[in-house]
């Protein structure tokens, strides 16, 4: 069957129950890729038998990273698939890409985690605004609860089907994107998710899942934290946000996309650790320069790879490897994961 509107994911599409049973899904897959078009949100059981165990590590990897002076766990760890390989297998669970994938017509890759020990206590909010992609829609979210979650440790919190609303952009509230201070990122569109909340008398729900539970939103659905009334409550979790192939990838809430101001993403495929290109129909379009390594990288890369050579030039590198700098990657890192390996040659003789 040709597909007519290849541009807007299956479980998005207006044309779903129309094309449902052409996808080839189980009967569990069809109900979690009913719910994710009805509601905006799927519950599923995270296929991973070393769950528990993994579960186990991450939060004696994390804790210390955690623990501020008052002892209280606090904050979130973002993209610790960096160094830990427990997340890194949550996030890369072959299962979970295979499902996504099928749900919405493109391949699936995993390119931010975020690992949580409380509650956010996050605003309602549309991922949408913090990064997005064209076509629009093509972003998914993966949340799994790594212990029974009680209603005072702030569960995560939701209203259905608001993923079928209209997307906000910056031109729509009266603001400009470009320029925009990143603290403002989410602010400035909160009276807006409020009111349309109110007006359309839509119910909020809270997730309450066991261990192991996990949840799938997709891109726009509005989404948050409730209150922590207990705060000797934990509520330990991660996230994992997927984006698909042959999209540009960027950040609507510092973007001004009627006047072709993208703030395009360097985005990272976490199961390679390597950027991934724009892609426009096929066609590669150009992103913005990569982020160096910071020192994080660096280390891991040494430890696992060993030095840079004492005469290393990475501009000799470039200019001896074109390919290297046509894909704008960084020449020490390159020389590390690949280069050695591939005997290139990294200083003129």
């Amino acid at each position: 069957m040709t597909e007519i509107l290849p541009g807007i994911p299956h479980v998005e599409s207006p044309l779903f129950y129309r094309i449902v049973d052409t996808l080839h899904l189980s009967g569990e897959e069809c109900r979690i890729a009913t719910d994710l078009h009805e509601r905006g949100y799927a519950v599923f059981d995270f296929p991973d038998p070393d769950f528990d165990a993994r579960v186990a590590r991450v939060k004696a990897s994390l804790t210390p990273a955690l623990t501020v002076q008052t002892n209280e766990l606090a904050g979130r760890v973002q993209d610790a698939w960096r160094f830990d390989p427990d997340v890194l297998a949550i996030a890369a669970n072959e299962q979970v890409l295979a499902l996504l994938t099928k749900l919405y017509g493109r391949p699936a890759f995993p390119h931010q985690s975020l690992n949580f020990p409380v509650g956010t206590e996050q605003h309602l909010h549309s991922d949408s605004i913090h990064f997005s992609s064209i076509p629009q829609r093509f972003m998914c979210g993966v949340w799994v609860a790594m212990e029974d979650v009680q209603p005072g440790a702030g569960p995560l919190t939701y209203a259905p089907g608001t993923q079928k609303w209209p997307v906000l952009t910056n031109l729509d509230i009266g603001r400009r994107g470009t320029g925009a201070q990143e603290e403002h990122a989410q602010l400035p569109f909160e009276a807006a998710w409020d009111e349309l909340i109110e007006a359309a008398a839509v119910k909020k729900e809270s997730f309450l899942p066991r261990k192991r539970q996990a949840l799938i939103w997709a891109a726009n659905l509005l989404h948050g934290g409730g209150a922590r009334t207990d705060r000797s409550l934990t509520r330990w979790s991660q996230v994992t946000h997927y984006y698909f192939d042959d999209c540009i990838y960027y950040t609507p809430a510092f973007s001004d996309e009627a006047l072709g101001a993208l703030d395009m993403r360097n985005v990272l495929d976490i199961r390679t650790g390597e950027r991934r290109d724009h892609r426009y129909l096929g066609e590669l379009i150009e992103g913005p320069p990569p982020v160096p390594p910071n020192w994080r990288q660096r280390l891991r890369l040494r430890l696992k790879y060993g030095k840079l050579p004492a005469d290393f030039d990475p501009i000799a590198y470039y200019r001896l490897n074109p390919d290297v700098a046509a894909a704008q990657l960084d020449a020490a890192w390159h020389y590390l994961r690949h280069g050695r390996a591939e005997r290139r040659r990294y200083r003129f003789r």
